[in-house]
């Protein structure tokens, strides 16, 4: 309830209750791709597959723009979805697992990737309807470029108190500035889920 995703340390299982799972593999099977990034891909190691629905995994991507994803990651040796492991122009491209394939974009001047560029590429590979499933800062980068058509945010009755947060974006002066766009709220078990409009292409 205190917007954290994690704790301090990283440990986040879980935070959210099941139905909330649900819910979140549930969007997966709606999608063609889901896509995280390096950092939570190393602190959960997750396998980003449709488990607790029936459906067909989507596309995993990794964002991992200095190439510090570890090699036995489940994402690079499970060979149970198709999976992007989308790194910059420093880093090596050679995949070791037939599932794989290494994609090379530029970096802007913050050492990211643009959110728009990761959206193009994606379309390119036929790729079009698109999770960004985390972590927060991720998902921060995608809001902030207009690149997100609608947000869930599950907020479970549980206050962390301090630890990672699940947005982290440019500050601003005045809540003139604060985004209020149209939302409807849903009961997810002992969760509450969100369901925020972002842009009039999620109507």
């Amino acid at each position: 309830m205190d917007g954290r995703i994690a704790t301090e340390s990283g440990h986040s299982h879980y935070i959210n209750g099941h139905q909330s799972l649900v819910h979140l593999h549930r969007l997966r099977a709606l999608v063609d791709a889901v896509v995280i990034g390096a950092g939570t891909a190393s602190a959960d190691n997750p396998q980003l597959t449709v488990r607790h629905v029936s459906g067909v995994s989507p596309t995993r991507v990794v964002l991992d723009p200095r190439g510090r994803l570890p090699d036995d990651l489940t994402l690079l040796t499970t060979p149970s979805a198709a999976t992007l492991h989308i790194v910059g122009p420093s880093v090596a491209t050679a995949s070791a697992n037939a599932h794989v394939e290494r994609c090379v974009l530029p970096l802007n001047s913050s050492g990211q990737f643009s959110p728009n560029d990761v959206i193009a590429l994606l379309a390119e590979h036929g790729l079009h309807r698109v999770l960004i499933e985390g972590g927060g800062i991720t998902v921060s980068q995608f809001i902030e470029a207009g690149a997100v058509d609608r947000l869930h945010l599950l907020v479970a009755p549980l206050l962390i108190g301090s630890g990672r947060p699940g947005l982290k974006m440019t500050p601003i002066d005045t809540l003139e500035s604060a985004l209020r766009p149209p939302t409807r709220t849903f009961r997810c078990g002992d969760d509450t889920l969100f369901d925020m409009q972002l842009s009039a292409a999620a109507t």
